[in-house]
């Protein structure tokens, strides 16, 4: 217990691993559970079924776990806010409860939610996602691993952001963003920039997949095809790898669309 601050405020029933670290005048729930090395710094709210795992960050005024803001949630249902491994939680970033009994917010591990970001109920949030200062998740959102959200963005319920991809600064997305592209939704018109080339060498892959995804751009967005007609294009004439493969796939199990 000499790690929780005389001023924190911790339920006795919340579950702390020995070495959690509780800064001045944060608060934690009765059914909280926090893992190993995680640190809750000075002003941090975590309420609600909410589990955090080993070695996160919550920053000053974040407030993790509460009610969701959907008008269908039902006062006394027990839904559940899970963070993974070593993510960490900015100053005033929130991640709501899911709204439906039994449904959960997930954000993964690795992930960096920066100031002011919000995390709606029911969001998928995947492993090594950045989101940064006031990127925006409305509910249900699916945000696949590696992908980045840039700031002041905001994404429309139920959007799917492929692995791998960039949403530029200020975007209002309103349809799924495919995986490995960099997609500006910053003004009316949406555009498609091409392949996440920088993210992509900095996670190692090599020059023939980076060009086998901008030979499958130029077929999709340059072509003039329809997108069922570029689709079987990358399929039977260019060489199948796994990121192709993920890319057709995106496309064809889109309910809402692809930018």
């Amino acid at each position: 217990m000499s790690n929780i601050h005389p001023t924190a405020i911790v339920d006795p029933k919340a579950e702390l691993a020995e070495d959690v670290k509780v800064g001045a005048y944060a608060m934690i729930g009765p059914h909280v559970k926090i893992g190993a090395g995680t640190v809750v710094r000075q002003h941090a709210n975590v309420e609600g079924y909410t589990t955090l795992g080993e070695k996160c960050e919550v920053f000053p005024f974040a407030c993790i776990g509460m009610k969701c803001q959907d008008l269908k949630y039902v006062d006394g249902d027990i839904t559940y806010a899970e963070i993974g491994d070593r993510t960490v939680l900015r100053e005033y970033s929130t991640v709501h409860l899911g709204t439906k009994p039994g449904e959960i917010t997930k954000v993964g591990s690795d992930c960096l939610i920066m100031a002011y970001c919000h995390i709606a109920h029911g969001c998928k949030v995947g492993e090594h996602v950045i989101m940064s200062n006031l990127g925006t998740l409305a509910g249900e959102v699916t945000v696949e691993e590696y992908a980045i959200i840039g700031g002041v963005s905001a994404i429309h319920q139920f959007c799917r952001i492929g692995a791998h991809s960039m949403v530029a600064g200020g975007s209002k997305v309103r349809q799924d963003c495919a995986p490995f592209m960099l997609t500006d939704a910053s003004n009316e018109v949406v555009k498609v920039l091409g392949p996440n080339i920088v993210g992509l060498k900095r996670r190692g892959y090599g020059a023939e997949v980076r060009s086998a995804l901008k030979e499958a751009y130029r077929t999709i967005y340059r072509e003039g095809l329809n997108r069922t007609q570029a689709l079987d294009k990358i399929k039977y004439e260019m060489t199948e790898t796994p990121e192709l493969k993920m890319l057709i796939e995106f496309y064809q199990t889109s309910k809402r669309g692809v930018h």
